[in-house]
C-alpha cells in the first residue's frame, strides 16, 4: 500500500504527544469528528477487549458502528473499520495520502498515529457512523484520540505500569494521564477495582464529569451472570468480567439519555456475547492436530492474567511458550509469571522486527537476575529458530505462544489455525 509508505516513513513514525497538530488538521478537514457520536476508552490492559464487545453489542443492535484501534497485527487498514469491516486499500490510499498532503502543504509535522486519527475520524464521517468506538494510543491526555470535546461515554479500563518513560512512573501518575479523557458533563467510567480508582475518581470529579463505578461480572466456562441471569460469553478468562462490565455499563448509560436512535435490549446483549470475538487474547486454536493458546500479553499485568489461566485450566499439564518481545518492554517482570509453575518452559524467538529483544540481551540480563524463578529461566530457555516446527511438535500438553503482537501478527499472517 501507499500508504504504508507513507506511515512508515522516517519523520512519521514516532511518538509525539500533544494535541495540537491534531487539532490543526482536523479544522484544514472541516472537523469530521464533531460529527461522531463517540465512546473513548482507555487504559492499561483491556482496552481491545472492551470495544470489542462494545462493537458486537452495537452491530447487533443495527448501529452503524465505526472502531478505531491499535496496534494491528497484518495491516493498518484494521485499525479503521466500520460493522467490523476493515477500510478497503483503496480508501485507506486515497485518507493517507490526502492528510499528508495537506501536513506537508502547512507544514504541520503530523506523526504517524496523528495521520491514522485523522484518517480515522475522517473515514467515520464519511460512512456517517451511528455511533464511534475510539480507542486511545498512548496514555490519553495528550493522545491524538483526546482531541473530541463531547464523548457519550469515557472509559478507563485496567491500569498497570507501562511506557513509564512517557506516562510516569507510578500507578498515580499513570492514572492522572489516562483520566485525561474525562469530559464536563460526560460519562465516566470505571472500575472501583482498578488499581488507579483513587486517583481516576479524584480527575473525573474535578473535570467535572458525571462518575460511574462497574462492578465486576463473574466469569466462568464461557459464561457470564448477567443480572442473576447464565449468558453465553465468548471470550475467555476471568479477567473479562472488567472489561464486560465496563461494557455494560456504557450501554445502559446510553440507554438512559437515550443518545442513540435504537434502545439496546438484553435480547440484543446476549446475542452480541455469544459471538464477540478479539484476536489474539487467551484465543485456543489448532495447528497441524495441536492445541495452541495465543496471547498478547505485552505487559506484566498481561502475562498475569495469561498465568491465572494457566494455573485455572492447565494447572497439572506439560507447558511450552513460545515467547518474543519488544526490548523496551518490562520482559523480566513479564516471564515472571509466565514461568512462575515448574510445568512451564520457555522457548525464546528473535522475530525480525526493529524493536525486537535479542537472545543475547535476554540471556545477559536473565543471568544476573535475584529471582529464583528467573534464574531457573536462565538455565532451561533455548532459542528457536523456526517457531512453526516448535508448534508441530507433539511435546507438550499445550503449546502457548505469547509476547508482543507484532511478533503474533508476523507468525499467523499467512498460516491456517482453527478456532477451537
Amino acid at each position: 500500500m501507499r500508504a504504508e509508505k507513507i506511515l512508515t516513513s522516517s519523520e512519521k513514525f514516532h511518538i509525539e504527544l500533544g494535541l495540537g497538530r491534531i487539532s490543526r488538521i482536523l479544522e484544514l478537514l472541516g472537523n469530521p469528528e464533531k460529527n461522531l457520536k463517540i465512546i473513548h476508552v482507555a487504559g492499561s490492559n483491556g482496552k481491545g477487549s472492551t470495544c470489542a464487545i462494545l462493537e458486537e453489542i452495537f452491530v447487533q443492535a443495527g448501529l452503524k458502528t465505526g472502531k478505531f484501534t491499535s496496534p494491528h497485527l497484518f495491516s493498518y487498514c484494521e485499525r479503521i473499520a466500520v460493522n467490523k469491516e476493515p477500510i478497503s486499500d483503496a480508501e485507506f490510499d486515497e485518507l493517507i495520502e490526502k492528510i499528508s498532503a495537506l501536513d506537508f502543504e502547512n507544514k504541520i509535522g503530523l506523526t504517524e498515529f496523528e495521520i491514522l486519527s485523522a484518517a480515522g475520524f475522517l473515514y467515520f464521517n464519511q460512512k456517517a457512523c451511528d455511533i464511534v468506538i475510539l480507542e486511545v494510543g498512548l496514555g490519553g491526555r495528550l493522545d491524538s484520540t483526546n482531541v473530541i470535546a463531547n464523548p457519550l461515554v469515557s472509559i478507563v479500563t485496567s491500569i498497570s505500569l507501562e511506557h513509564k518513560e512517557r506516562l510516569g512512573d507510578t500507578i498515580e501518575k499513570i492514572a492522572y494521564e489516562k483520566a485525561g479523557i474525562f469530559k464536563k458533563g460526560s460519562p465516566a467510567v470505571f472500575l472501583k477495582e482498578n488499581k488507579g480508582y483513587e486517583t481516576l475518581k479524584k480527575e473525573a470529579l474535578r473535570l467535572g464529569a458525571r462518575v460511574y463505578e462497574a462492578k465486576t461480572i463473574d466469569i466462568k466456562e464461557k459464561r457470564a451472570i448477567i443480572n442473576g441471569e447464565n449468558v453465553e460469553f465468548a471470550l475467555l478468562g476471568q479477567h473479562q468480567g472488567e472489561n464486560l462490565a465496563l461494557a455494560l455499563c456504557a450501554v445502559d448509560i446510553l440507554n438512559e439519555t437515550k443518545v442513540l436512535s435504537v434502545n439496546i435490549d438484553f435480547e440484543t446483549v446476549k446475542k452480541a456475547l455469544s459471538k464477540v470475538k478479539w484476536k489474539f487474547r487467551l484465543e485456543e486454536v489448532e495447528y497441524k492436530g495441536n492445541k495452541l493458546l495465543i496471547d498478547a500479553c505485552h505487559n506484566p499485568d498481561g502475562a498475569r492474567v495469561l498465568a491465572e489461566y494457566l494455573d485455572e485450566n492447565y494447572k497439572n499439564k506439560k507447558i511450552k511458550l513460545i515467547f518474543g518481545c519488544l526490548k523496551n518492554k518490562d520482559y523480566k517482570a513479564v516471564l515472571e509469571h509466565l514461568l512462575s509453575k515448574d510445568n512451564r518452559r520457555l522457548r525464546f524467538y528473535e522475530f525480525d522486527y526493529p524493536n525486537a529483544l535479542k537472545y543475547e540481551d535476554l540471556m545477559e540480563n536473565l543471568a544476573d537476575c535475584p529471582t529464583e524463578v528467573l534464574r531457573r529461566a536462565a538455565e532451561n530457555v533455548e532459542k528457536i529458530e523456526n517457531p512453526y516446527e516448535e508448534m508441530s511438535k507433539n511435546d507438550a500438553d499445550l503449546t502457548v505462544v505469547c509476547g508482543s503482537i507484532y511478533m503474533l501478527g508476523q507468525l499467523f499472517k499467512d498460516i491456517d489455525i482453527v478456532l477451537r
